[in-house]
């Protein structure tokens, strides 16, 4: 059972959000919040597989509310995707910095919210690949406080190229298929990067792969 917080200022959303997942069986919402220090209050009271939190919030807003519940270890299998009603948010790049897992756009089709549910519990992938896409192009020139990672040098040549596959937004299979291994072992790559970076989620392993160099902008 994927357990979910549900944080957003906007009770009709908070219903509409619920109205679908309760509608799951493998899906259950566990606690809502309308601002985002009640929002870090519940995650840390239920544990929740995934906390969908919106980015502009009262008391606490979103980026704020994603950075204390990545920051707090006793958290760390909450993974966070911020909601905007924007595809080119500026806030939602921020929020990847400060430990998000991905994001959605508001008026996401169903199917696809489901789908974004389920693959964020998993902690397998971004969110919304072609909003990511945009958010590089946009956003990923600009210089990111404290420069590349340091460990970046410590990953080996295979994991490096593991990286740069999952930053272009491929899955473990598609990695796999383009470095001509198996999964599991294309899993096992991308595993240890996130290890040796201290990256929190795959999320995070892009903001690092495009802060370093590893990757180049779209179009740069």
């Amino acid at each position: 059972m994927i357990r979910v917080l549900l944080v957003d200022d906007q009770p009709l959303i908070r219903s509409g959000f619920r109205a679908l997942l309760d509608l799951e069986d493998d899906i259950e919402v566990v606690a809502e919040a309308a601002d985002g220090d009640e929002g870090i209050r519940l995650a840390r009271e239920h544990r929740p597989d995934v906390a969908l939190v919106d980015v502009q919030m009262p008391v606490v807003d979103g980026i704020e509310t994603t950075r204390r519940i990545a920051a707090d270890p006793a958290l760390a299998g909450v993974h966070v995707v911020v909601l905007t009603n924007y595809g080119l948010d500026s806030y939602v790049f921020d929020a990847l910095r400060a430990g998000a897992a991905g994001f959605l756009v508001k008026d996401v089709v169903p199917e696809d919210f489901l789908h974004a549910v389920r693959v964020a519990a998993r902690g397998d992938a971004l969110l919304a690949p072609s909003i990511t896409r945009r958010l590089i192009d946009r956003y990923v020139s600009q210089s990111l406080p404290g420069g590349a990672p340091a460990a970046l040098t410590e990953l080996t040549h295979r994991e490096r190229e593991a990286v740069a596959l999952v930053a272009r937004g491929l899955s473990n299979e598609e990695v796999a298929a383009s470095m001509v291994i198996s999964p599991l072992t294309a899993k096992t790559h991308v595993n240890r990067a996130m290890t040796k970076l201290g990256a929190r989620d795959r999320a995070q392993l892009v903001v690092f792969a495009y802060a370093s160099g590893l990757v180049a902008p779209p179009g740069a």
